[in-house]
């Protein structure tokens, strides 16, 4: 029993070791996470077979939340564990999180002509990142012209509101014309997938999942600490189709009730294309900054703690049922409608606040354009775009 422990400790740390190198070098978003995982752990390391690996992506991308970190979970809990689906989440995600709780810290010192050129170039940065990441969903999502006609309500609904219930909304409604629009598709073809989560696990995860989504909003009116946790909670909750998705839920939870200026906002996600790891550790950036309190640190960590944990949960609810239910030809038309919903939604983030709050001009414009064919047409990485742009941003000054 104790031989069987240390072994179990020593894959655990095993798995925080591998994990840290990979957050401090996977750079580019969740599919190149997910190339990075491939190549250091089924390719060079055999943790597991590509027909399990494969297996898992398609489960992460089927879920909300983050999939890279999804992924890295599940290959850490295959490895060691619930403890080393710990590990692999704290080593992946460590790394960004501290550079972006430094940013936090920093960027108030940005007070002068050059630091407010740099946050002006990180903003155009994100009008590039995102940019991108619709054009190479709607590619992906939106292939026919059912599932673009979703995208395109979807984007109008966002853009004719203001409420947050209309995200959740749309999302729902993609689902439904999904289910009515995208059945005529051919079904994927899937393999099956092992896993030790056990269905009582399972049950218990989705469970907490629920009643944290129901109970939050309650108990967040007497406690700002429990209003900015469920503020995380549910974007977390509530992402499907990757990281960028993200970016209106938190604005529509930060900037609209003023707990984060827009510019800050902003800035720290242009600052969060420069780190490698998963884009959600930009919760702890917005952690850092929001007023009122707790933040620094604290923020931080409360942050990261409320935007991670839905997609664990829902990640571990998952498990034991997956195999079963994404056999079913209706589960992945659902599916496909809510991916270009997703596109929609992001379609419509592109817009308002990222292109209003910083196009201004012919030469926002050119450092703007000039990130997105860097990004898309010449594979360039996304720190040397985030150095390009602060430096334009500095020149536009």
């Amino acid at each position: 029993m104790l031989d069987e422990l240390i072994v179990r400790e020593r894959s655990a740390l095993e798995v925080l070791l591998v994990f840290l190198k990979l957050g401090v070098t996977s750079f580019g978003g969740p599919i190149a996470h997910i190339g990075y995982f491939r190549e250091e752990l089924v390719v060079r390391r055999r943790w597991v077979d590509e027909a399990t690996y494969t297996d898992l992506v398609a489960l992460c991308q089927f879920l909300p939340g983050p999939a890279s970190s999804q992924v890295g979970f599940s290959l850490g809990l295959i490895r060691a564990g619930y403890w080393g689906g710990l590990a692999a989440w704290t080593g992946f995600t460590l790394p960004s999180a501290v550079l972006l709780t430094a940013f936090a810290y920093g960027a108030e010192e940005l007070g002068g002509p050059i630091g407010q050129g740099v946050i002006h170039g990180l903003k155009l940065v994100a009008v590039a990142i995102v940019a991108q990441a619709v054009w190479g969903m709607a590619r992906s999502f939106c292939p026919d012209r059912q599932r673009a006609s979703i995208a395109c309500i979807a984007a109008l609904l966002i853009l004719l509101s203001n409420s947050p219930v209309t995200q959740i909304g749309t999302i729902l409604l993609g689902g439904i014309a999904g289910a009515w629009l995208c059945r005529a598709a051919v079904p994927a073809s899937l393999g099956t997938f092992g896993t030790a989560v056990s269905r009582r696990v399972g049950t218990a995860a989705l469970t907490i999942f629920c009643l944290l989504l129901i109970a939050l909003p309650a108990l967040a009116r007497g406690s700002q600490g429990v209003a900015l946790f469920d503020a995380f909670y549910r974007s977390g909750a509530l992402v499907f189709g990757g990281g960028h998705v993200v970016l209106p839920l938190l604005s529509k939870a930060f900037v609209t009730p003023g707990w984060v200026s827009e510019d800050a906002f902003l800035a720290g996600y242009g600052a969060a294309q420069a780190v490698p790891g998963p884009l959600f550790t930009f919760a702890a950036y917005l952690g850092a900054v929001v007023t009122p309190g707790p933040q620094g640190i604290a923020g931080a960590a409360l942050g990261l703690a409320g935007i991670f944990l839905p997609g664990i949960l829902v990640l571990l609810g998952a498990l034991p049922f997956w195999d079963a239910f994404r056999q079913r030809a209706g589960a992945q038309a659902i599916m496909r409608g809510v991916n270009a919903a997703v596109v929609g939604l992001l379609g419509a983030a592109l817009y308002n606040p990222l292109w209003t709050s910083s196009v201004k001009s012919a030469g926002d414009l050119a450092v703007a354009l000039l990130g997105f064919v860097l990004l898309t047409a010449w594979r360039t990485p996304p720190w040397v775009i985030v150095i390009l742009g602060a430096l334009g941003g500095v020149w536009l000054s």
